[in-house]
Formats: structure tokens, C-alpha cells, sequence
């Protein structure tokens, strides 16, 4: 059943050339996640972005927040001051995957323990190399 409305295109992820594909794995990505947390207060400089995500360098974070904002999921606001003053934020449509986003950190920070113990006990199996 298409629940799209009739200008809306309905999407199956399960066929190879399926646009949402692409949404999933921009949502998937290692960076998005942590800079949709950064933002989700409010505008931000790169350099307090970076800082609140950690661990990224220079290079992909900028690489991530110009994808982020060709998505349309991001914005970005030059100041004209000297100076430049740069700052990102959530656009309205970033805005509406706050809500599943927050839902997998809290499922992740719920469940991190468990994962670490499979983890350890897989690991010490030694089950070496998959045949």
C-alpha cells in the first residue's frame, strides 16, 4: 500500500537502485549521528562541532557536514564579520530525524553493555576464520 500521497514516489530500500538507499546510508554513517547531537541544541562553529564529536578530523568533518547540508539536512550561515564566522545547524527536515536518531543512542547506550559482553564471549571462543 503506497502511503506516500499521490506525488510521492513510493520507495522500496530492498531494490539495488532505491534512492532511499542513500538516505539509510547517510543515517548509517559513522559521523552523522554525533554531528546531528552536536546541532541539536542549536547552531554551532565547526570548532565546537568538532570538539563535540570527537575523534574527526578536520577533513571529514567538513566532508560530512557538506553532504549533510547538500541533504538539505543541515545549513550553514556565513557571517559576514572579519573574521568569517561559519556556523552550522539543523535545517527543518535535519529537524525530523532528531526523533529516530535519539531513539538508536538511547538503544545503543541501553544495550552497549550486552554487546560488549557477546563480544568478549564470541572472542573467546577462538573461532578463528569464517570457512
Amino acid at each position: 500500500m503506497d502511503t506516500n500521497g499521490p506525488d510521492v514516489p513510493a520507495f522500496d530500500v530492498m531494490q539495488a537502485d532505491c534512492p532511499s538507499r542513500v538516505v539509510l546510508q547517510r543515517i548509517g554513517d559513522k559521523w552523522t549521528p554525533l554531528v546531528f547531537q552536536a546541532l541539536k541544541d542549536g547552531p554551532r562553529r565547526f570548532s565546537q562541532v568538532r570538539a563535540a564529536v570527537g575523534q574527526v578530523t578536520p577533513k571529514v568533518l567538513t566532508q560530512t557536514l557538506r553532504t549533510l547540508e547538500r541533504d538539505g539536512l543541515v545549513g550553514r550561515r556565513v557571517y559576514a564579520e572579519v573574521p568569517p564566522r561559519v556556523e552550522y545547524s539543523l535545517t527543518g527536515l535535519g529537524r525530523t530525524l532528531l526523533g529516530p536518531l535519539d531513539a538508536v543512542r538511547a538503544w545503543a547506550e541501553a544495550n552497549a553493555g550486552g554487546i560488549l559482553q557477546a563480544r568478549d564471549a564470541y572472542d573467546s571462543r577462538g573461532t578463528g576464520d569464517l570457512p
